[in-house]
């Protein structure tokens, strides 16, 4: 049992994480494809970077999920 319960607690650690990930995602996506649809196909860093760019634009939830991410 304590074998098991070892191989689970990373596993839903991981998930929690990328959950947390998506979440984000979702907050700034209607943002992004609003203001930087030139940079969609580029990478998330070409979308950050001009999420930061139009950061005084974007909704208070893009903005507040940006923050938390010390973006």
């Amino acid at each position: 049992m304590t074998r098991f319960l070892l191989a689970i607690v990373p596993l839903v650690l991981v998930a929690s994480a990328a959950s947390a990930q998506q979440q984000g995602r979702d907050a700034c996506t209607r943002d992004a494809t609003r203001f930087c649809r030139a940079h969609l196909n580029d990478g998330d860093q070409a979308v950050l970077a001009c999420l930061q760019e139009h950061r005084g634009r974007l909704t208070k939830a893009c903005q507040r999920t940006l923050a938390e991410h010390g973006q």
